[in-house]
């Protein structure tokens, strides 16, 4: 017996020793660190396992975000994105949102059975959600927005009882909106905006008591609703957006929106509430309205909406948006809204008193308000002294409008004037934004160094400002004082010391002077354009300092001598134009080794000498190299064939407009790229379509030597001019297989040879000039070929055939054969064929019109796509059309 009680004594102690074992195994495995005198494992096998098959499919951003992820570390819990607990060492979140993965989500992640947080917003994750991420069932938060997901919301989804956040919004999900997540009843955040989801809004949302955030945002206008009645249970919502959600039919939804306490963010955009015919019962409940922000766009409301939106507001209102409605004005009641700092009332159509508008506006309302935009509408009269009282008011924009009078903050107006003696102090101090471009004003601008903000805006651009440019702002963030009259040095740009500079264009006015060695200053910098002055003398070595410029603008001053060596620094430029000018030395090589971004290379006009550089071939995204009119000897590169974006078609995306955000403001600035282009002989400005261009010219140096048949991979190129200089031998062969080719110019120099006849294949060339070279034989006969003026074939002695008159030996007149065989019976079987051709060809169009236009009137989501798709469709006909525009206007 005591052999029997030892023994089992004896598995009894080591079922416990090895119990223990385990569970300090399971705590403490892979290391010492320690929370809280608790052991910490460092990474499960099994889960780092599953974040490398999770990984695999995927492929990953050109940063490679990922890049922790490998499988000699065992450390997972250090990787990017990898969220774990410290006591266990499991594998609790994945937080890897914005890293531009694509692929699909994979099954892996269901060995992660501790995941309580899946983050992947903002990625390019493609596919359906998988149906396995209801097994997930520990899981919190569930984000996977700004996606391309598609297909239906998996029915799995419901079984996630302890969700708290789950946001769906911004890809491409269709079907309807399943009715059990009315049963997820623990949900704090609900997101399914900007998807394909169509039908009715399930009532079963009213479950949700716990919700604080709702965006059921259409874009498509799938949504429809029943009954809102369902709202007024969501006693803790703070946040819902119900945009391009029809409520037409929704009587006293004002009262239901007033039932929730804790509302702040109210956006009911485009949700056609002026066909709502009773909006709010006779008894409305008298609590304060707690809503922040309210956001009324394109409802096609007018000023009778003013009796319902009162309960709306309160004191606590900050924001308010009414914009693209049919307002004929406000309420006085908006002018006692005390918190009121931002006004929208942009594209109402009907005609409005601006002093009245102000006035009603100018309680306690004029001592908050920061913001006021109301472009695009009608207002008439002048812009009354009333604007002083808005002592806070940092941004205004009148734009559009039918304003008239004397001058107190105002762009784009048609305003023709002086500035009157008091202009510096006409406006509230510490001013963030002022804009008084596109009108006519002249006169002296005064002192600008007081009444502005740090990072402030300065816009007088294109109007008739005189005389030296004044003292400004050392916190400027952008200064635009081009296409004016202004005259003097620019000494002045040295007073900007605070490093804030982001954009400075001074172009198309007469100042003078050398440009000051101060720039280091400028280390944010990105637009620099100074082009169209008189300004002279060497570019100072402190240009190198602007690390972030993006656009140098210098075309037609008097600059002079070698580019400064300190400018391959700007390897942030993408458009370098300094042409028209006296510099002068090599081209240097420099800007193909550092300047690898460049889409514009503009050096035309200049003195430069020497051969051009071989690195040049390294710019693989330029689109225009114009290095024309200059003192360049030796040979075309070869190895020019290399310039990628004109072989590839496409365009560089960020080529024409370059964007930047002024601070705070949320005002987007657009600087247009532009630049002046020789093109079918004339010299023209391109600005909107300068992106489109993929041009060399060469023309006007020294070039000796062969065409390279290399450039005849160029597949996209648009233009090419290598005229007048010494060049020789024949033209390639295959040049014809530059099919895009709209101009080419090898006029004045010394080729010889027959014409190619692949040239025939140039169906687009519609500006060619070939004259003064040594060409013989006849010119192909192609459409395009004989539509041209015979001069430009002059001067090739030994050139014959059509368009000009000199015959090839061997031709012999054509005679028209005569007609023979044409009896009046084949006219007339001619003549009934053709009548039923017309019969038929009218019935297949009446048929093939009504089958598309009956599925248009009658199919509401084929009418969205189609006129979606044609509008994509006009802006690319547009931007494509727009070359040849120009093309056929010198015919």
């Amino acid at each position: 017996m005591n052999n029997c009680v030892f023994i089992i004594f004896s598995y009894l102690l080591l079922f416990i020793v090895t119990t223990t074992a385990s569970q300090l195994v399971a705590v403490g495995e892979g290391g010492d660190d320690t929370n809280n005198g608790v052991m910490k494992k460092k990474c499960w096998d099994k889960e780092r396992d599953a974040l490398l098959l999770f990984k695999a499919p995927l492929q990953d951003n050109p940063i490679d975000t990922l890049s922790t992820w490998t499988e000699e570390d065992d450390e997972c819990c250090k990787w990017s994105g990898v969220i774990c607990s410290n006591p266990t060492g499991h594998v609790t979140g994945l937080d890897i949102k914005g890293y531009d993965l694509r692929g699909e989500i994979s099954r892996s992640l269901l060995n992660l059975t501790y995941l309580d947080y899946l983050d992947l917003f903002y990625n390019s994750l493609h596919g359906t959600i998988p149906t396995f991420i209801g097994s997930l069932t520990r899981l919190r938060y569930l984000d996977l927005s700004y996606n391309n997901l598609n297909g239906t919301i998996p029915r799995s989804i419901g079984s996630l009882s302890e969700l708290r956040h789950l946001n769906l919004g911004r890809n491409n999900l269709n079907g309807t909106i399943p009715t059990y997540i009315g049963s997820m009843t623990r949900l704090r955040h609900l997101d399914l905006s900007s998807n394909s989801l169509y039908g009715t809004i399930p009532p079963e949302f009213g479950n949700l008591t716990n919700l604080q955030q709702l965006n059921l945002r259409s874009d498509n206008g799938g949504f429809r609703v029943e009954n809102i009645e369902w709202l007024s249970h969501l006693s803790h919502l703070e946040e819902l957006y119900m945009d391009g959600i029809s409520l037409s039919k929704q009587n006293h939804w004002v009262n239901v929106i007033l039932s929730l306490p804790k509302l702040s963010i109210l956006s009911l955009q485009g949700c056609e509430l002026s066909q709502v015919m009773y909006p709010y019962s006779s008894f409305l409940n008298s609590s304060s309205s707690s809503i922040e922000s309210l956001y009324l766009v394109n409802n096609s409301l007018t000023s009778s909406m003013y009796r319902w939106l009162f309960p709306l507001t309160s004191n606590k209102l900050h924001e308010l948006s009414l914009s693209y409605n049919m307002l004929d004005g406000i309420p006085k009641y908006l002018g006692n809204l005390c918190s009121l700092e931002t006004l929208y009332f942009d594209n109402n159509s009907a005609v409005v008193k601006f002093p009245d508008f102000l006035n009603n506006l100018s309680g306690c309302t004029s001592n908050a308000l920061k913001r006021l935009s109301a472009s695009y509408n009608q207002f008439t009269g002048s812009l009354s002294r009333e604007i002083r009282k808005f002592s806070s008011l940092e941004h205004l924009d009148l734009s559009n409008n039918l304003l008239n009078g004397n001058i107190h903050d105002l762009f784009d107006t048609g305003i023709s004037d002086t500035t009157p003696q008091e202009f510096a102090y006409m406006w509230p101090s510490q001013l963030k934004y002022l804009n008084l471009s596109s009108n006519n004003i002249s006169g002296k601008v005064p002192d600008l160094s007081s009444n502005f903000a740090n990072r402030s805006v300065i816009d007088l651009s294109s109007n008739s400002f005189s005389g030296p440019v004044p003292n400004v702002p050392s916190t400027l963030s952008s200064l635009n004082l081009s296409k004016n009259k202004f005259s003097g040095g620019i000494s002045f740009i040295c007073q900007i010391v605070d490093g804030f500079l982001s954009f400075l264009d001074l172009s198309h006015n007469s100042l003078s002077g050398k440009l000051p060695d101060c720039l280091w200053h400028f280390k944010h910098l990105e637009v620099l354009n100074l082009g169209h002055n008189n300004l002279f003398g060497r570019l100072p070595p402190s240009i190198g300092s602007l690390i972030e410029l993006k656009v140098l603008y210098l075309y037609k001053n008097d600059f002079s001598g070698d580019l400064p060596l300190p400018l391959k620094n700007c390897t942030s430029l993408i458009s370098l134009n300094l042409g028209a000018n006296k510099f002068s030395g090599n081209v240097p090589v420099s800007i193909g080794e550092n300047l690898t971004g460049l889409y514009v290379l503009i050096l035309r006009s200049n003195n430069f000498f020497g051969t051009i550089p071989l690195q040049l071939c390294q710019l693989a995204n330029l689109q225009i190299l114009d290095l024309s009119l200059n003192n360049l000897h030796g040979t075309i590169p070869s190895c020019l064939s290399n310039l990628t974006r004109m072989v590839q078609p496409g365009f560089t995306q960020d080529a024409e407009y370059y964007r930047f955000i002024t601070d705070r403001l949320y005002r987007v600035e657009t600087y247009v790229d532009h630049a002046m282009i020789k093109w079918q002989g004339d010299e023209r400005e391109f600005i909107s379509t300068l992106k489109l261009l993929k041009i060399i010219d060469l023309s006007s140096n020294n070039l000796t030597g062969q065409m390279p048949y290399e450039i005849t991979n160029l597949y996209d190129l648009i233009a090419l001019n290598l005229s007048k200089n010494a060049l020789s031998g024949e033209i390639p062969q295959k040049i014809g297989e530059i099919k895009n080719l709209l101009t080419l110019d090898l006029s004045r120099n010394r080729f010889s040879g027959r014409i190619p006849s692949s040239m025939s294949q140039m169906s687009l060339l519609n500006d060619l000039d070939l004259s003064f070279n040594n060409l013989s034989g006849r010119i192909p006969i192609s459409t395009q070929l004989q539509s041209f003026q015979p001069s430009r074939y002059n001067g090739n002695a030994r050139l014959c055939g059509p368009p000009l008159t000199k015959s090839c030996p061997g031709d012999e007149e054509s005679k028209a054969p005569p007609l023979i065989g044409k009896s009046e019976g084949d006219e007339e079987d001619i003549d009934e064929l053709w009548g039923w051709f017309y019969i038929g060809g009218g019935m297949g169009f009446a048929t093939g019109f009504w089958i598309v236009c009956g599925t248009l009137l009658f199919n509401r989501r084929v009418r969205h796509a189609f006129f979606h798709f044609f509008d994509s469709f006009k802006d690319w006909v547009y931007v494509k059309v727009a070359v040849f525009i120009t093309s056929f206007q010198k015919h």
